[in-house]
């Protein structure tokens, strides 16, 4: 039956049926399979950044540090007790008695020694020693005329030591030492009301026993090995380190250069550092392939202070986030007589899209709307830890001023309202990264690192999510001894 109202043309139906399904499939391919849509055409394309390395230049300090007081056990331990053995005969009277003149020997016997242990300590880049002696001596005429002349002496001294250390250019470090003793009493052999110094005697064999703590100081000060330490912690270097772990965050440091950093002392410690050069890559989800480990360089020249070490740290928000965050604000905005009933969120040449499905309240249709997209640029605050959109423009018109009125009014919402805070986000990061950080090594060494201050480095809109790489500075050293 042909309705009476209507002229029936059935192959005119049937080729306009056919001609609208397949615009409509085409724009529901090209806007994500939505039930109704603008055309194609009005919708930003989707072309996210291309993925860039967060690789910065950093500075790590490689620090090979000795406890003084083992040190001064590792001298000790060939320094004898006794250092000198005094079995001298002398000519110790050369004078008038009355009418006679009297020349007599004497034999002299005694002892030094070392009553103290070897004490090391540091000051600035010099290291001291001291340590203490005694002196116990004797005399006696040496024939039978002379038996009766006796007389003994005690003297205490302190023998102090000045060290520079300093690393030669083979990598062993050289101990520039300067010694030299005084007499609290000065060794006096008194014979017939008169002194006779002993120190000519005594102290020959003393300066002889101060060579030996040369000899055993320096052997002491190459057993430390400092070359080899440092080519240890060198291979460390290379060896990734795993910041974070959901996602999994990866440090990928790669040491180019080292130069030396001197070597210094405080009142327990000596240590030498070398600052070692290179990159510092982070690398997002699996572990990064090995890198191969090159030889430690020549070491270049002296720098005073090894530089700070430096890492770029991801903070991911994903587009998800972001839309629930926009989809607040919009559910936070004064009601009006449109409605906002889809929200995409998606990155376009450097900039986010947001598109909204927007209808009339009144519609009860759920599938009811027209999609209008705006282009916003992303802002980013370091200090205040927020991610938010500066400015915010239509990319798609409407013809109806009611709607195109609606999203002016969004517009401007989002502008004000669609701040994001990723600082707890950073923070645990930054946590994770400081406690990732600080660790054991093989070989008897560890790492010690501390990152504090942050700027921002770059922000990427990739197609999985928005990464802000922040710069965070600090400093991360490997160490050897305390």
């Amino acid at each position: 039956m042909i309705h009476p109202l209507r002229t029936y043309q059935p192959e005119y139906d049937s080729i306009a049926n056919k001609s609208r399904m397949g615009i409509a499939r085409l724009a529901a391919l090209a806007l994500g399979t939505l039930p109704s849509i603008a055309f194609a055409a009005d919708k930003p394309a989707l072309s996210p950044d291309a993925a860039t390395p967060l690789v910065t230049t950093s500075r790590i300090s490689a620090t090979v540090e000795f406890g003084l007081p083992a040190l001064a056990a590792a001298i000790e331990r060939d320094i004898p007790k006794r250092l000198a053995t005094i079995d001298e005969r002398v000519n110790c009277v050369h004078r008038r008695v009355f009418i006679f003149r009297v020349n007599a020997n004497c034999d002299v016997w005694g002892h030094v020694d070392r009553t103290s242990p070897v004490s090391l300590y540091g000051r600035g880049d010099s290291v001291f020693g001291a340590v203490s002696i005694y002196g116990a001596a004797e005399g006696q005429g040496a024939n039978r005329f002379t038996a009766r002349i006796r007389g003994e002496t005690e003297a205490r001294a302190t023998i102090e030591v000045e060290a520079r250390p300093a690393l030669r250019r083979d990598g062993s470090l050289q101990l520039n030492i300067s010694d030299s003793f005084h007499w609290s009493e000065h060794p006096y052999l008194h014979v017939l009301g008169r002194e006779f110094d002993l120190a000519p005697y005594v102290e020959p064999n003393i300066r002889t026993q101060l060579g030996r703590i040369r000899s055993r100081a320096l052997a002491a000060a190459r057993a430390l090995d400092l070359h080899g330490k440092a080519e240890t912690a060198w291979r460390h270097a290379f060896e990734p380190i795993k910041l974070a772990e959901n996602p999994p965050v990866w440090l990928q440091l790669t040491p180019q250069s080292a130069a030396f950093a001197g070597v210094h002392a405080n009142a327990k410690v000596l240590w030498g550092s070398l600052e070692l050069a290179g990159s510092a890559e982070t690398v997002i989800g699996q572990q990064p392939p090995a890198v191969t480990v090159t030889v430690l360089p020549p070491l270049g020249t002296a720098v005073a202070e090894p530089g700070t070490f430096d890492v770029i740290l991801p903070v991911r928000i994903s587009y998800e986030t972001l839309k629930d965050k926009i989809g607040q604000a919009i559910a936070a905005a004064p009601a009006q007589d449109i409605s906002v009933r889809e929200i995409q969120v998606y990155p376009s040449s450097g900039k986010l899209v947001i598109g909204l499905r927007l209808a009339k309240s009144s519609d009860t249709d759920s599938s009811a709307g027209q999609w209008t997209y705006l282009s916003a640029t992303p802002k980013v605050d370091t200090n205040a830890k927020t991610f938010t959109f500066g400015e915010i423009g239509l990319t798609t018109s409407s013809d109806d001023d009611q709607i195109r009125s609606a999203v002016q009014h969004l517009a401007a919402q989002l502008k004000n309202v669609a701040n994001l805070d990723y600082g707890i986000s950073y923070q645990n990061l930054l946590n994770a990264a400081n406690e990732r950080l600080t660790r054991p090594l093989k070989d008897g060494f560890r790492m010690e690192g501390r990152l504090d201050s942050a700027s921002l480095e770059k922000l990427q809109l990739l197609g999985d999510g928005i990464t802000i790489a922040v710069r965070a500075s600090g400093g991360l050293k490997i160490l050897y001894g305390l």
